[in-house]
């Protein structure tokens, strides 16, 4: 008997409803937003103790945070430029745990990919035009990120290390690397009090998409999403990433290469990362040198988690996380806290979302699996 025929047969009252596949798609989907959005706000309610511990006003607070966020066009695009590295740095995470890494190393990623972007850029200024120049540093950039981070994949497979210990190691090395280079055979002699390298013509710069004063970074980190949720829900190299991450041994036992996985999205994510290094040295500081080390690798972190490594859901709130940032030297200005404030939201926020992981899959609304067992 066909389906269509027990279902006619079946009294109306226990007939599947035909919405039934919709709202099982609806509920599977809106649990991780929901659980999201509940976390960030538990983070909000216990900063407000925090805020009103030193005897300052939450409310005031989180008025001067949404001016200095978005509250002018000004603000705005300084929020987006913010966000524009996050993007990247996000990715560097999100990639390697759609595998069950975690990888908290994108910083070393960063400076390496920024100082390899500015020694790239030494010996072509004046050679070749600056749209060549601007392109061999990208990918010189992504090269080293993704070896630097690949390594910690490398580790991880055929060595058993810890990629979440390795890769933070990684990053303190290359920090010190950075600095080693810079202030040695890398230094400009005109840079006199902060050692860096030479810096780059106005001509050899990123400069803004046109009309605004926003640099083309953004749009290389929104493309970078989408491709990187093209590769992960729409390849077969994505899909077998994807199950590996489920279940390495059933991955192994079909005969999925999970060493090359692992090595391959670990060093994806870090060519990302080091592409962020680039941007920030052609697009914002002109030259490698200590303000490289901005950070931006460990909030891509909180982003990637509160996007629960959706490369597309990172977009927005890499906007967010940006609009923080921005908000830093308003806060300071206005309620004389300090720019570190912002640091203590960003880490709240993360301890609470991971806490939050502990909810997933135990609402009976969100899990389809449970609507059968009542």
């Amino acid at each position: 008997m066909t389906v269509e025929a027990e279902n006619a047969v079946l009294p109306i009252a226990i007939r599947p409803s035909p919405f039934r596949p919709f709202l099982e798609w609806t509920a599977r989907r809106a649990e991780p937003v929901v659980i999201s959005l509940g976390a960030v706000l538990v983070g909000l309610a216990l900063f407000s103790l925090f805020i009103l511990a030193i005897g300052k006003s939450p409310v005031q607070l989180f008025q001067v945070m949404y001016t200095g966020a978005f509250g002018s066009w000004f603000s705005i695009q300084n929020s987006l430029s913010r966000a524009a590295p996050l993007l990247l740095t996000a990715l560097c995470v999100a990639l390697p745990a759609r595998l069950g890494l975690i990888v908290i190393g994108g910083e070393g990623a960063v400076v390496l990919g920024g100082v390899a972007a500015a020694a790239t850029a030494l010996p072509l200024v004046g050679t070749v035009s600056p749209m060549l120049a601007l392109l061999a540093m990208a990918i010189a950039g992504m090269l080293v990120g993704g070896l630097w981070v690949g390594l910690a994949g490398f580790l991880r497979h055929y060595r058993g290390v810890n990629e979440t210990i390795s890769s933070l190691l990684l990053a303190y090395l290359a920090i010190a690397l950075m600095n080693q280079l810079v202030e040695g055979p890398l230094r400009d002699p005109a840079s006199l009090n902060k050692p860096s390298t030479s810096p780059l013509p106005a001509e050899y710069m990123m400069g803004d998409i046109p009309g605004m004063t926003l640099h083309w970074g953004l749009l290389i980190g929104i493309g970078a999403c989408i491709l990187s949720w093209v590769l992960i829900e729409l390849t077969s190299f994505g899909f077998a990433a994807r199950i590996a991450g489920g279940n390495v041994r059933a991955a192994q036992i079909q005969g999925l290469p999970v060493g090359r996985l692992i090595v391959g999205f670990t060093a994806i994510a870090g060519s990302f990362a080091g592409l962020a290094g680039m941007i920030e040295v052609a697009a914002v500081q002109g030259s490698a040198n200590a303000s490289i080390v901005t950070g931006y690798g460990y909030t891509g972190i909180l982003v990637a988690f509160l996007a629960r490594h959706n490369p597309l859901a990172i977009i927005p709130v890499a906007v967010l996380l940006g609009g923080l940032e921005a908000s830093g030297g308003l806060i300071q200005r206005r309620l004389g806290l300090p720019d570190a404030t912002v640091m203590v939201l960003q880490g709240t926020l993360f301890v609470v979302i991971l806490l939050c992981e502990t909810f997933y899959d135990r609402f009976k609304v969100f899990n389809p699996d449970l609507w059968k067992r009542s």
